[in-house]
Formats: C-alpha cells, sequence, structure tokens
C-alpha cells in the first residue's frame, strides 16, 4: 500500500553508544525509525525523506519508504524480468503466441544490449534468446554452452528495469521493433503485435513497483496502419483458380492428394489449419446437390518447442471462437464430387482426417507450399507468376470470399461461413464492395420503378 501522508519528526538523541541518533517519521499513521550514529549523517536522511515527501512522492506503508527508494533497492534487471514475463504468459497462451512473445521479447533485448567488448555476435544472442532465455518450456533443461555464455553475458549488462524509464530508450527499442533482421521496415502488423508484447512486459514491471509508470506511453510514436484491405492484385478468378487446381491435380501422387486440401479453401473459405484438421465425420457429402462441412476445429502448424505435447502442431479451437463452437460451411457439388473422390481414392488416416503427410500426420505448410508455388508456375502466365495473383494458398479463400460477395450473398451469411465478423469482412473486403455498389444502385432502381408502376391509378 502507498501513502502520501507522511510527517517526519525531528532528530532525538538517545541513551546509546552505538547509535544515539535516532530520526522517526510516521506513513498513514505507522511510525517508522532509523538509528544513526552522527547527527549529520540523520539530518542527511531526515533531508532525503523530507524532499521525497515535499515533491509529492508516494511513501510505502510497510516499509516506510519513498517507492523510488524501493525501486533502487530492488534493481533486476530488464533480462530476468523479461524471463520471468516469459514463464507467467506461458501456461494459458496458445503455442503460436509463446513464439510470438518470445521473438518480440528478443528484438526488445537485443536493443538493450549495450555496444561493448565482448558482446557476442547477434546471430548467437538472437538464437539463444529465443530458443532458450524466452521459452519457458525449456527453463529446465541446459542450453548449450555457447549459447549458455551468451545468456550470462546479457544477464550481466542488460540494464536494470528501474533505468528504462525513459522516453529517449524506449524510443530507440521501438526503432528497433519496426525493422527485420536485415534492417528494412517490418510488416506493420508484426510491428504492433511486438510494441503490444513490449508494453504488455512494461506494465507487469509497474504492477510489481519496478517502474513508476509505462514509459512507452511517453513516446509520441506513431503506430502504422495495419493492413486491412484486401489486394484485389491477389485474387483470382474462378477460372484461374480452376486452372491452378488442375495444376495441382497433375504433380503426381502428391499433388494429386492435395487437390481437395486447396479445393476447400476456394470453395469453402477454409483456412489451411481448419483444412488439416477436417475429418470425414465433418463431412456430409450427398451423391447430387450441395454438402455441407461442420468445422469444430483447427490445427495451426508452429515448432515443437512451443507446444505443451511436443508436437509440431497444436490442436485448437476455431479461430476467435470458443472451444466447442461448430461452424457449419455449405458446399457447391464441386467440392463435394472433389471430397468423395479423395475420399474413396486416398481414404483416411487412423483418426478419420482427411489429409496426412507423406509420412504420416498433419500436411506441413512447406510441403503444400512447394506444390502450390509448382501449380502456379504451370497455371500461370510469366507475368502473372511474377505478380501477387494467388501468391500464397491461403489467397484462394480470399478469392472464395470475394466471389462470395460479388455473387450476392449478404454481409451477414459471409462472416458466418468464413468465420470472422461482420465489421472485419467489412473493413478487409471493403474494395470488393464497393465495386458492388453501381450494382446494388441498379437493383434499387429497378425496385423504386416497379413500386412507381404498382402506384400509378388503373384506367
Amino acid at each position: 500500500m502507498h501513502s502520501y501522508d507522511v510527517r517526519v519528526w525531528s532528530i532525538r538523541r538517545r541513551a546509546s553508544k552505538s547509535a544515539p541518533f535516532q530520526l522517526r517519521w510516521t506513513v498513514d499513521g505507522k511510525v517508522h525509525q532509523e538509528p544513526f550514529l552522527t547527527k549529520t549523517l540523520a539530518d542527511a536522511r531526515r533531508a532525503e525523506l523530507m524532499t521525497a515527501a515535499r515533491s509529492g512522492e508516494a511513501f510505502d506503508t510497510e516499509t516506510g519508504l519513498p517507492v523510488s527508494e524501493i525501486r533502487q533497492r530492488n534493481r533486476v534487471s530488464w533480462y530476468t524480468h523479461a524471463r520471468d514475463h516469459a514463464a507467467m504468459k506461458w501456461p494459458k497462451a496458445a503455442a503460436k503466441h509463446r513464439a510470438s512473445i518470445a521473438e518480440s521479447l528478443t528484438v526488445a533485448t537485443l536493443a538493450l544490449c549495450p555496444n561493448r567488448k565482448g558482446r557476442p555476435e547477434m546471430e548467437l544472442l538472437r538464437r539463444a534468446l529465443y530458443q532458450w532465455a524466452f521459452n519457458a518450456g525449456r527453463r529446465d533443461e541446459t542450453p548449450p554452452e555457447t549459447e549458455a555464455q551468451a545468456l550470462a553475458w546479457v544477464e550481466k549488462y542488460t540494464p536494470a528495469v528501474v533505468d528504462l524509464d525513459s522516453a529517449k530508450r524506449m524510443r530507440l527499442v521501438l526503432d528497433e521493433l519496426a525493422k527485420k533482421k536485415d534492417g528494412t521496415p517490418a510488416a506493420p502488423n508484426t510491428i504492433r503485435r511486438r510494441r503490444a508484447v513490449l508494453s504488455n512486459c512494461l506494465r507487469l514491471a509497474v504492477e510489481k513497483e519496478l517502474l513508476p509508470s509505462n514509459p512507452l506511453n511517453r513516446v509520441h510514436w506513431e503506430l502504422p496502419k495495419p493492413v486491412e484491405e484486401l489486394d484485389e492484385r491477389s485474387v483470382a478468378t474462378p477460372a484461374q483458380a480452376n486452372a491452378l487446381l488442375n495444376a495441382v491435380r497433375v504433380q503426381g501422387h502428391r499433388g494429386d492428394h492435395l487437390a481437395a486440401f486447396f479445393g476447400c479453401m476456394y470453395y469453402a473459405a477454409m483456412r489451411p489449419e481448419e483444412v488439416s484438421v477436417l475429418s470425414v465425420e465433418q463431412c456430409t457429402l450427398p451423391q447430387q446437390g450441395w454438402g455441407r462441412l461442420d468445422l469444430a476445429g483447427a490445427r495451426p502448424q508452429v515448432g515443437s518447442g512451443w507446444t505443451d505435447d511436443g508436437k509440431p502442431y497444436e490442436e485448437r479451437g476455431l479461430k476467435h471462437r470458443s472451444r466447442r463452437t461448430v461452424r457449419r460451411v455449405p458446399i457447391p457439388p464441386v467440392l463435394v464430387a472433389l471430397l468423395r473422390r479423395h475420399i474413396e481414392q486416398f481414404g483416411t488416416g487412423n483418426d478419420g482426417r482427411l489429409f496426412r503427410a507423406v509420412r504420416g500426420g498433419p500436411v506441413r505448410s512447406q510441403e503444400y507450399g512447394a506444390v502450390w508455388k509448382e501449380a502456379r508456375t504451370r497455371a500461370l502466365t510469366p507475368a502473372q507468376v511474377a505478380s501477387p495473383l494467388a501468391l500464397i494458398p491461403y489467397d484462394l479463400r480470399h478469392a472464395c470470399v470475394s466471389f462470395w460477395l460479388r455473387s450476392g450473398v449478404s454481409l451477414a451469411e459471409t462472416a458466418r461461413r468464413a468465420g470472422q465478423s461482420i465489421a472485419v469482412l467489412q473493413r478487409y473486403y471493403a474494395k470488393v464492395l464497393d465495386g458492388e455498389e453501381e450494382r446494388m444502385n441498379e437493383l434499387i432502381d429497378k425496385g423504386f420503378a416497379e413500386q412507381h408502376q404498382d402506384d400509378r391509378p388503373t384506367p
């Protein structure tokens, strides 16, 4: 507890040979005291307390000391505090978020490491911090000798948390958070994510009374605007999407196996991590007409060092949804046929999943990414290959959502099928929606014209 109710009494003399002078003061009515050998020392200490009280500084009711003095006595290093922060976040954080926290704290710590003699090489420091210092799952393991030496240097030379109460220093850190490893500007979303991690870590320091306030709040540093609009150049037309799927299918056994994988992304707007966990029990595939997928989870790919079970992926619920949420997505006959053919030809894994890697387990992004890269080369012209058109598999999802919107599917239904909010849909696909304005206006004009005809008097 803190209090501003501080009263400092005059020095009094005691019958003591070892400490004859005593300084007493009260904080919120509680008496505190310190003995001194000489009156000069007692007066100096009294002046310190009086200065703190007159400047409006809060005092700790338990120890009776000014808060700034407590912080100086508890000089926790940034390295130690950042490690504790990563460990605190670990139990409840998703695997990808754990890796994100570690990456952000690594960049911030590198920015705080002084350029002094004996500093380890940058890549060694980066590897030691990311893979060992801020990976709470490996705290019981011993890092290799070179990494251990690098971390010992960091622990010795990184500043204390209390020394980070500087807007100038925080600006230097923020400037580093805004860069990639090669020094070029990082993506806006990456910068925002890193700053959020740093701010949370500093807020914890405030909570632990290691800092008086979050120094980031004193830095006039504008965050770059996130990318919130779809690049229409990346959206494939139905004909281009069909050509790409065919180019996937003709790439031998592996390509044939992944044709339906990419088909789910294009015809059902599924995310890759959702396709990865699709099981036969989730599929309703009639002989004719539309079918349905009941999506209930996702399996995002992440390094094995960030999961609790050591697997290179994490079983999760749907993105931004509770664990038990099920998203029903109607699928057109073309996707029904693709999935039926896939099941007949390849069957399912022991867990009922439709798509598997060559050696079992989930399909890795490196695997389907290589197939997609080859498909673009086969299906597109050289100019299109050099363009953003369907550059990554995820662009198939964007093409699907764009097609739904341009076909007249309502915002609410499109958002429900795609598993995102209407607000995000309106913001990200704004250009697609703007392109439909003229057609919508024509429909409204047509409605007014029909209404006008109905209102005319009968002759």
